[in-house]
């Protein structure tokens, strides 16, 4: 039974190379979710740097800190960076410059404006305009 069943996966695999070979969409389709994958994979090494990038404990109540501080801060960089990219497509100017390609490319994603070593410039005399943002919506 064991062996019949390493025959029918080999047979499966063999079926899916050829569609994927043949099928130039089918490709795209999954380099573009893969591309999607690694984007994400490289955020979470960006915001998950400490102790290299691994829990330190195997007890679950040590690791569950760790985590949800992780998740909480995916949620608010993609919270922000949402807010960001909208505030600028409600530019008209810029909205115009911008085309079907460069729109399907937006993602909540970048991290190059974060600074994740706790050094921070701050204008004390400004805000952020993300409460006009919010009345907005």
């Amino acid at each position: 039974m064991f062996a019949a069943l390493l025959e029918l996966g080999k047979a499966a695999r063999t079926i899916f190379l050829c569609q994927y070979l043949s099928d130039k969409g089918l490709r795209r389709e999954i380099n573009s979710g893969l591309n999607v994958i690694e984007r994400w994979n490289g955020v979470n090494d960006f915001i998950f740097y400490g102790n290299g990038n691994e829990l330190v404990s195997n007890r679950r109540d040590d690791q569950e800190i760790p985590v949800l501080s992780w998740h909480l801060l995916q949620a608010s960089m993609v919270y922000v960076n949402t807010l960001m990219i909208q505030d600028v497509l409600a530019d008209q100017v810029w909205r115009t410059k911008m085309t079907a390609r460069d729109m399907a490319a937006l993602n909540p994603l970048p991290y190059s404006h974060i600074n994740p070593y706790g050094v921070f410039d701050l204008d004390m005399t400004t805000r952020l305009p993300l409460n006009d943002i919010l009345v907005a919506a």
